[in-house]
This record gives C-alpha cells, sequence and structure tokens, in this order.
C-alpha cells in the first residue's frame, strides 16, 4: 500500500461549503507533511467514478469531503476495498458525523483522523426494492417523513428552509393513515398501519432528529421505530419529542431491533441518507462491519 492520503471532494456539498471544506483539509494534510492526491467530482456520476480512481493506487486513507449522500453514493465502492475512510463533513445534515463523534464545522480536525485516528468498523443498510439494491448509511424514511422529503425535492419555489415548510404543510393537509405491511426477521408478514416508519443503523437523519434514538452503529441490527395513526395536531406534539430523542416511552410509537425487515403499503416512499430509493415495497437488511472509518481515539480518564 501507498504512504499517500487520497482527497476525494464534492465542491458543492452543503451549499458550496464543501469546496472551502476540501481546501482547509489539503491544505491541513499537507502541512503535516502528508502526500496529497485530490480528486474533484463535478457530479454523482463523476464522484463515483473518481472514487474508483481514488482507490487504485492504494492510498493508505481515502478522506472524503462532503455529507452523507457523498459517501452514500460511493459505498459500494469503499466497502468492496480495504482502505480506511476519513470523512470531514460538509453537508448539511452530517448525521453519520454526529453519530460516530466526528469533528462538524472543523474541516482541519476531521482531516487530521487521517493521520491520528483510529480505525472502527460500522454497518451498512442495505434496501432492496424493484429499482433494484442500494447501501445506506443512517436512516431510511418510510412514511410522512419521506413524503415531506419528496414534495420538496419537487418543489421549485420558494428557496431554502421555506420550501421545506411548504412541502410539510402540504402533507399534513393530505395526511391518511398508511397501510403497512411488515415482516420481520423472517416473521410472518402483518398489517400495521401506521403514520411513518423510520430504519436506522444510527440515530438521526435531517440534520440532528434522533427518530432511532439509542441506535448504535456497530451492534449488527436495524433500530425499526413505527409510529401509529395519528390525526394532525398530534403529529405535531409528536415533533417536539422527536426532537429531543424522548419519544420512544410514547404508547403511539413502538420500538424494537431485527436483522431484517420488508415493508409495504400503497403509496410508499423510501428514502434514504437524503435521496429517494424507490417505492411500493422494500426489504431493508444490515451488513455488520462492511464499512471502516477513522475516528477519535476515546479518551479514558
Amino acid at each position: 500500500m501507498a504512504e499517500h492520503i487520497a482527497v476525494l471532494a464534492n465542491p458543492f456539498a452543503g451549499k458550496g461549503r464543501g469546496a472551502r471544506s476540501a481546501e482547509v483539509a489539503i491544505g491541513h494534510l499537507r502541512a503535516r507533511g502528508a502526500e496529497v492526491q485530490v480528486f474533484i467530482g463535478r457530479s454523482a456520476a463523476d464522484t463515483a467514478r473518481l472514487a474508483v480512481a481514488a482507490l487504485a493506487d492504494g492510498p493508505r486513507a481515502l478522506v472524503v469531503v462532503g455529507g452523507d449522500g457523498t459517501l452514500a453514493g460511493i459505498l459500494d465502492t469503499v466497502c468492496e476495498g480495504s482502505v480506511p475512510v476519513v470523512l470531514v463533513a460538509a453537508g448539511t445534515g452530517n448525521d453519520l458525523a454526529r453519530a460516530l463523534g466526528l469533528p462538524r464545522g472543523d474541516s482541519a480536525a476531521a482531516a487530521e483522523l487521517a493521520v491520528t485516528g483510529v480505525p472502527r468498523s460500522i454497518d451498512v443498510g442495505m434496501i432492496r426494492t424493484a429499482d433494484g439494491t442500494r447501501r445506506f448509511l443512517t436512516v431510511a424514511a418510510l412514511g410522512f417523513d419521506a413524503k415531506v422529503s419528496d414534495r420538496t425535492n419537487r418543489l421549485r419555489w420558494p428557496h431554502g428552509a421555506l420550501r421545506y415548510y411548504l412541502a410539510l404543510l402540504v402533507e399534513l393537509a393530505r395526511l391518511r393513515p398508511m397501510d403497512f405491511t411488515l415482516a420481520i426477521d423472517g416473521d410472518a408478514a402483518g398489517r400495521q398501519p401506521g403514520t411513518l416508519i423510520a430504519v436506522g443503523s444510527t440515530a438521526s437523519y435531517g440534520g440532528g432528529m434522533p427518530i432511532c434514538v439509542g441506535a448504535v452503529p456497530d451492534d449488527g441490527l436495524l433500530d425499526i421505530v413505527h409510529v401509529a395513526p395519528l390525526g394532525r395536531l398530534r403529529l405535531l406534539r409528536l415533533f417536539p419529542l422527536l426532537l429531543r430523542g424522548t419519544h420512544l416511552v410514547r404508547r403511539e410509537v413502538t420500538h424494537r431491533r431485527a436483522r431484517t425487515v420488508t415493508v409495504s403499503a400503497p403509496g410508499l416512499v423510501v428514502y434514504a441518507d437524503g435521496e429517494r430509493i424507490g417505492e411500493h415495497e422494500c426489504t431493508l437488511s444490515v451488513l455488520p462491519g462492511a464499512l471502516t472509518l477513522m475516528v477519535p481515539e476515546e479518551k479514558h480518564d
């Protein structure tokens, strides 16, 4: 294996923060005396192609500058390789960095993990739909939350956070219980109507909402959170609890851990790591320890 460090950057991550984060990360590594090879992706397809090129020479680490979606887009490549990944979180949500205690808002500190970090192997989720199979890093959303994301992506106005809030209002007005059918770990499928289902390898999505609070990234299990059918006012009352991670004690919320779950429902939309994955039916499973990242060394008193 070569001694250089490869840096793969998405300059468009975090509404343009990726470019500045990459500049800081590269500068820090070179100041530390590392030989750095730089790869700048101009699109998702370009980034996926460059990931293969970046790993071809066997660097000692691959530094990925971008958001959860950037890393998710190259999971097939990095999971099949043996090179540890360093994530310089430069997205809008950065939920994987939050789950692993990686530096956020400090690109130099994040890049430093390529030199002084310790490897940690984490689980990777797998979603199979009629459109194919895809790996994911954090939380898969099925139900109301996925529909809000889908509506947000389809709206062309307004811009920024207002577009999300408008999408939320539209989907609240259209709120109907979903007729979910679930089969967990090979058990017989059963109807479980609800408002949403979240399936996570880590705790949060949407930039810190801990929907799967307590999820452990390397326990070989997926956390499954099911919210029963709710009216608009009860759903709005639940949101503050979701933000605080105190919702699992509510009687309308059920939580369990499993290795596989198949979910189907009329009108089902599936999102993971902020991207639309499929619809109608999906099977989610876990790949234990499939990805190795460099993380801060734990401090012991």
